[in-house]
């Protein structure tokens, strides 16, 4: 078993994690205030471009 392939699978499914998690809490966020929702949306978008990012690196190390 290659421990490569094993490593890039736990980063992915760690990214995927985490996306659902950044996902939710900016949901949460934004019903508590509406009106940060531009600036809350903004920030998700940027940290969550970041962790794909990761998961595609993780994907071409291989």
């Amino acid at each position: 078993m290659n421990v490569d392939l094993i490593g890039a699978g736990l980063v992915i499914i760690g990214a995927g994690i985490g996306l659902g998690k950044i996902g939710g809490s900016a949901m949460d966020a934004i019903a508590r205030q509406p009106e940060a929702a531009g600036k809350i949306q903004t920030a998700m978008i940027i940290v969550a471009a970041l962790l794909e990012g990761v998961a595609f690196a993780a994907l071409f190390a291989v």
